[in-house]
């Protein structure tokens, strides 16, 4: 059974970095509707991803409670041995993938708020920013 959950985890995983990647792809070329469209695929597989290593934890768990004397490495086998290890790659390379697209998001991000702020000035009001009240924020002559 662990096994099973092993490759069901790493399948969710390479989904959610084909998803990711996809992402960078589209906030590369400000194409915003597909990665929105995405948005809800990717929290299902990260919530199955959650799910199944739950599922792995508890496994490992009972492994251990099983044979209580017995290290860890020598209650699984090399199937285990392997899928545990290509685990531990896909989480390394799902962490650089989700570092490439926060800095995308943030460059974005800042972008926008950049022009916001140009085209509608604001002003702080204690701890808030709110637009400004003056009267010459925007000016129609005729």
């Amino acid at each position: 059974m662990l096994s099973h959950h092993l490759q069901g985890a790493l399948s969710d995983l390479k989904n959610i970095i084909e998803i990711t990647n996809a992402d960078i792809a589209d906030i590369k070329e400000a194409n915003n509707e597909p990665q929105f469209d995405r948005l809800s695929l990717k929290e299902e597989k990260l919530k199955s991803f959650e799910s199944k290593k739950a599922m792995i934890d508890h496994e490992i768990s009972s492994l251990m409670s099983a044979s209580p004397n017995t290290d860890l490495p020598d209650l699984l086998n090399e199937e285990q041995h392997s899928a545990l290890s290509e685990l531990k790659k896909q989480l390394s390379l799902l962490r650089d993938v989700n570092k490439k697209y926060a800095k995308l998001v943030l460059a974005v991000s800042n972008l926008y708020n950049t022009f916001l702020e140009r085209l509608v000035p604001s002003e702080m009001d204690g701890y808030q920013k709110k637009a400004s009240t003056k009267p010459s924020l925007l000016e129609i002559r005729v």
